[in-house]
């Protein structure tokens, strides 16, 4: 039922929040690229890529157009195409899947750890046949993935170890940040990621010289220099005006990252409980960043639509497994293939979170699911 009392809706994520503490430094900053004019690649693309790479504690930084251009860049940056098969997680958003498509190579799915969510290197071996070229892991949610079991298969099997880190900048495995823990790792700098920008990019992150350069290449026409086309590219580079807002919010990132930890204990504290909601299961040894907090209940949509009665708005992470995707429906697998991310994806449940978010607001969700999960 709806609460009488006049309150301010809960968004998932609340942008305006975040530039509201920036605004001057960020407006400041799209004047200063606007009078420079200079709006394609430049310098401040590259103090970017430099801030991030740092960041990542890594050498090599390649800002491209999105984060699906970064997996898409990645794969043929690796020579993976025509005949290749590429393992991933079914649970993911659809652009994990697709980059493998837009290289030409053929998607394979392995199923997820039931507590995690994160894909399950015991399935990912189940999957790997003579075709299978390279493993893209997603840290999903913000969570890193398995990754010493993954790096054993991989290195085992002769594959290539991708890191989708689309939702997980500066989280740690076993005190490594991921972007270091395959051959290159992908990000997206879309405005919800917890380093986002004012519209869409992303970066190929790798300690590998050659892997840099040729993805510098693809990015822009496949040339080192101008009129000087070496290999057919794209046209993916990141816009200088995100990268010039970027290099602004990288300076925050830590901050708001611990901002999300302190969000998410806080509602693990409060939630704990309550009978029949099952918050996230962190492994050990692991820096979550909390790009999502997701919890699981049985009577999911139920829930869903009281809490927005509320005022509070949730969201599902996602609602579909790929395999179950009509864009993915002529890899003919069906309902059943991959039970663990089908059951996840009737259960799961995205609570809001943000850096600015105040634990009252906190404390007002927690207690429209206690009045409410049945």
């Amino acid at each position: 039922m709806k609460n009488t009392v006049a309150v301010e809706d809960i968004k998932l994520v609340d942008l305006k929040a975040q530039y509201q503490g920036i605004q001057e430094e960020i407006l400041s900053t799209i004047k200063e690229v606007i009078e420079e004019g200079t709006f394609i690649l430049g310098r401040r693309v590259r103090e970017f890529e430099a801030g991030f790479a740092r960041f990542c504690n890594s050498p090599f930084a390649i800002g491209v157009a999105s984060g699906t251009d970064a997996l898409v860049l990645a794969l043929k940056a690796l020579e993976i195409g025509q005949g290749d098969e590429v393992i991933t997680a079914p649970n993911t958003a659809a652009p994990t899947a697709e980059a493998i498509s837009l290289a030409r190579a053929r998607v394979v799915f392995a199923d997820i750890h039931p507590e995690t969510f994160n894909i399950d290197p015991k399935e990912v071996k189940k999957k790997i046949t003579r075709k299978t070229r390279a493993i893209i892991s997603v840290h999903l949610y913000g969570q890193p993935a398995e990754m010493d079991e993954l790096k054993d298969i991989a290195r085992t099997h002769g594959l290539k170890l991708i890191e989708d880190a689309a939702q997980a900048h500066g989280a740690e495995y076993k005190g490594k940040r991921v972007g270091t823990l395959g051959e290159v790792a992908c990000f997206s700098f879309f405005p919800s990621k917890n380093l986002g920008a004012y519209g869409d990019g992303g970066a190929v992150v790798t300690s590998d010289e050659k892997i840099a350069e040729r993805v510098r290449m693809l990015r822009d026409h496949g040339r080192k220099e101008k009129y000087l086309h070496e290999i057919e590219g794209h046209n993916s580079r990141l816009d200088t005006l995100q990268a010039a807002i970027l290099s602004v919010k990288l300076k925050y990132l830590e901050n708001w990252n611990e901002r999300r930890r302190q969000h998410a204990h806080y509602y693990d504290k409060l939630l704990a409980p309550i009978k029949g909601v099952t918050t996230p299961k962190v492994a050990q040894g692991l820096r979550h960043v909390y790009h999502l907090y997701v919890i699981k209940v049985e009577d999911r949509d139920l829930l869903r639509s009281e809490l927005k009665e509320e005022g509070i708005e949730t969201g599902i992470h996602y609602p579909h497994p790929l395999h179950l995707q009509p864009a993915f429906s002529y890899l003919g697998l069906g309902k059943g293939f991959f039970p663990r991310a089908e059951e996840a994806a009737s259960k799961i449940l995205s609570l809001p979170i943000y850096p600015e978010m105040t634990q009252e607001q906190i404390r007002r969700i927690v207690e429209a699911i206690k009045l409410n999960v049945k």
